[in-house]
């Protein structure tokens, strides 16, 4: 990729290539999106231009950005936001990764958990649970995770509520 110089002429040569070559501007913009070593910034942007020429390859990117924790938590949140237009199954999957991850900001692991119910119950169930159970987690947003785990799965907020064993 060193032939494209800096990221900003990456992701603009790629869009040129675009209207001449779709599947190998498609591979320049994958490429871009899934290195970590990009700024974060140009990783959502390379993703973007990626899901106007290949979909899947733009969700596989997203799903890459959303569980990289070397990504701004905001950022992370955003492309996990992204995916469930593209790929279901992969925003679950994000979704669960960001709400699981006690480095990210308790407010956005809770609003990623927030948005599983609709994508994947059974992963709900399971960031529900983490949040609830981590004593790191502000006293607020451990309650509601209950409330929302009573919702989904009654046996294991009376777990995580210490009322059975």
């Amino acid at each position: 990729m060193a032939m494209f110089g800096d990221v900003e002429n990456r992701v603009e040569t790629a869009r040129k290539l675009a209207r001449f070559d779709p599947g190998a501007a498609a591979k320049v913009l994958h490429a871009t999106a899934c290195d970590d070593g990009m700024d974060d910034e140009s990783r959502i942007d390379a993703a973007e231009e990626l899901a106007r020429l290949d979909r899947a390859a733009a969700a596989h990117a997203y799903l890459a950005i959303a569980c990289d924790d070397g990504v701004h938590d905001g950022l992370r949140v955003e492309a996990a936001e992204r995916l469930p237009g593209l790929d279901r199954e992969a925003a679950a999957q994000a979704l669960l990764t960001i709400a699981c991850d006690d480095e990210v900001h308790d407010g956005l692991r809770s609003s990623a958990a927030e948005r599983l119910p609709e994508l994947d119950r059974q992963a709900a169930t399971q960031a529900f649970r983490v949040i609830a159970e981590d004593d790191g987690v502000d006293d607020g947003l451990r309650s509601a995770a209950a409330e929302q785990l009573l919702e989904l799965d009654p046996r294991a907020a009376a777990v995580v509520l210490g009322l059975i064993r």
